[in-house]
């Protein structure tokens, strides 16, 4: 096939990845939304929409550098950003016919973006708009764009580049470390920092919406994961089918042992192991066989079910459970590649229960200490010093009100009138026995539902 022809077919496929990615952001708002309350639903779909806004931003200023120019010193800790500053590098062609610098730029603006988003779930419900959006610019600057670069940025072209993908050598195939674990942990150290919400948490206002959400953001994981093979070749392929299966495991791992614990399967179980098989295939794609792939997803669904209930032990209200979904879920995937990952699959790397190397598991465990580690520790020093000078909480006063109507003066459904059904339904919403109680996460919906005369009375 002529060169030229390969390439172009190549960028055709990418660029499709990308619009496919793009997807995320609406998924994720509506999956996060459903799962909020009435009265800050609106508020979560701002914050998952707005870091599009913000990473675009500072990725044109310094961030394309930090994630992906050369290591200062060679160290392998941060990239610098000082020749890529305004991404003035990516304005000539090239000629290559494929994805050059200006379509990586754009890729990895996605990345960075959705997993900060992902981090809203430990503010939901109480946070100011003003100090996620600044949350959001130093996160990103001083969490993400480093483990970005210790992950994602490979020693090549006269450059070193970070030390976890290169020194340490870990697998990490499309950011199970720098984007779920990552974000993961960073939503609890916020939601540790923040403190609980007031009073009784309203429950799930719409589980339809949630399993929408859920759903595009499947699709959008064939993007990611798929875009991250970077040629339309069997790779591409390989690690699509692979994604398929992992989220279909993931939603049986999950429904098994919800069903075994509280008698149930529920529509917000199901999407949620989905979800959880998909974040464990995001690092181990390339590793598994289809045996494997359908291994990861009941593994990181039946953990991520198991987990669930770690939050409340630990009193932190992480409310949207990304922790559990995409913290110990990147983890349990990393964890997969460690036991069965098959040599026979593209990457070629080997599980300790199949023959593989032992070196694999300290390599393994040294990215997720790092990561987690980092991630803990930096997002509650950025919280806490954003609390303590500019607030980050809203008052009592909003919290209880719900923070579409205190800080955007809007709301998500208007669609009756004045004194009509949907203000009932709003005043029995702020009632205490129509509410769950402390805690928790809003996933038992058969209970504590207001009744069907006193709503249609």
């Amino acid at each position: 096939m002529d060169p030229t022809i390969a390439a172009n077919a190549d960028l055709a496929w990418l660029l499709a990845a990308f619009a496919i990615v793009a997807l995320m952001f609406p998924g994720l708002a509506l999956f996060y939304g459903g799962m909020m309350g009435v009265k800050s639903a609106l508020n979560m779909m701002m914050m998952v929409l707005s870091t599009l806004g913000i990473t675009s931003v500072l990725y044109v200023l310094y961030g394309y550098g930090m994630v992906s120019g050369p290591s200062v010193k060679d160290w392998g800790i941060i990239g610098d950003p000082r020749d890529y500053i305004g991404l003035s590098t990516v304005m000539e062609d090239l000629g290559t016919g494929n994805a050059e610098t200006a379509y990586w730029a754009a890729f990895f603006i996605l990345f960075a973006a959705i997993t900060i988003a992902i981090v809203a779930s430990g503010a939901a419900g109480r946070m100011k708009f003003s100090g996620w959006l600044v949350f959001s610019a130093v996160w990103l600057t001083l969490v993400y764009f480093p483990v970005a670069h210790w992950v994602f940025a490979f020693d090549g072209d006269g450059y070193s580049g970070g030390f976890l993908i290169n020194d340490v050598k870990i697998h990490d195939y499309a950011g199970g470390t720098a984007v779920h674990m990552n974000s993961g942990v960073a939503a609890l150290a916020l939601a540790f920092v923040l403190g609980r919400r007031k009073g009784r948490p309203e429950r799930p206002h719409n589980l339809p919406l949630t399993l929408l959400g859920g759903g595009i953001l499947w699709f959008g994981w064939f993007g990611f994961n798929g875009g991250c093979a970077v040629v339309a070749g069997f790779l591409a392929q390989y690690v699509v089918m692979n994604t398929l299966l992992a989220g279909s495991a993931g939603m049986l791992g999950f429904l098994l042992v919800e069903r075994v614990r509280s008698g149930h399967f529920t529509g917000l179980g199901l999407i949620t192991g989905a979800i959880a098989g998909l974040v464990g295939i995001t690092p181990s794609a390339n590793t598994m066989s289809p045996l494997g792939a359908l291994g990861v997803g009941l593994v990181a669904g039946a953990v991520v079910c198991l987990c669930l209930g770690l939050k409340t032990k630990l009193g932190i209200d992480d409310t949207l459970d990304a922790f559990a979904v995409h913290g110990l879920g990147g983890i349990a995937g990393t964890i997969c590649i460690i036991l069965f990952a098959s040599a026979a699959a593209p990457a070629g790397v080997e599980g300790i229960l199949l023959g593989g190397s032992w070196d694999i598991v300290w390599r393994e465990l040294t990215g997720i200490a790092v990561t987690c580690t980092y991630s803990f520790l930096m997002t509650c020093a950025i919280a806490w010093v954003l609390d303590k000078t500019m607030g980050l909480r809203v008052d009592e006063e909003s919290e209880v009100a719900g923070l579409d109507l205190a800080l955007h003066a809007e709301s998500a459904y208007d669609i009756h009138p004045v004194g009509g059904q949907g203000a009932r339904l709003g005043a029995l919403a702020d009632r205490d026995d129509v509410v769950q109680g402390a805690g928790d996460t809003g996933r038992d919906t058969g209970r504590d539902t207001v009744k069907d005369e006193e709503v249609m009375a």
